[in-house]
């Protein structure tokens, strides 16, 4: 009995790692609103959100870039936007439902290259 490879997906969603590590680093940083740590948190956060943002264009799914750049200028570490108390906690979980949803849902079709079969 003879294996057959195993068939590709049609589409491939670039966006899901950079959205699973971006929804998992705002739940880390509820531990650090107010500390030193924070910095840190914004920096990956920001730059996670510009990432599904930048996947989200060749996808054609343009309703992901709001979102994704609201996350990014909220949690900029240039220019930070210093908010505390439970809004900022909620904050941090509904943009992390968000990025996961983003990641999970932005795809583009897989290209797949013919093999030519020498004869």
């Amino acid at each position: 009995m003879t294996k057959r490879p195993p068939v590709p997906s049609e589409r491939q969603r670039n966006a899901l790692l950079p959205g699973l590590i971006l929804g998992a680093t705002l739940l880390v940083g509820i531990i650090y609103i107010g500390e030193a740590g924070a910095s840190i948190i914004r920096f990956i956060v920001a730059i996670l959100a510009v990432i599904i943002a930048w996947f989200a264009v060749p996808a054609r799914q343009w309703w992901w870039l709001p979102p994704m750049i609201a996350v990014a200028v909220l949690w900029n570490p240039v220019f930070p936007l210093s908010f505390l108390g439970d809004l900022w906690i909620v904050a941090h979980i509904v943009a992390a439902i968000v990025s996961v949803a983003a990641g999970s849902f932005i795809s583009i079709p897989r290209v797949i290259p013919e093999v030519s079969r020498a004869q």
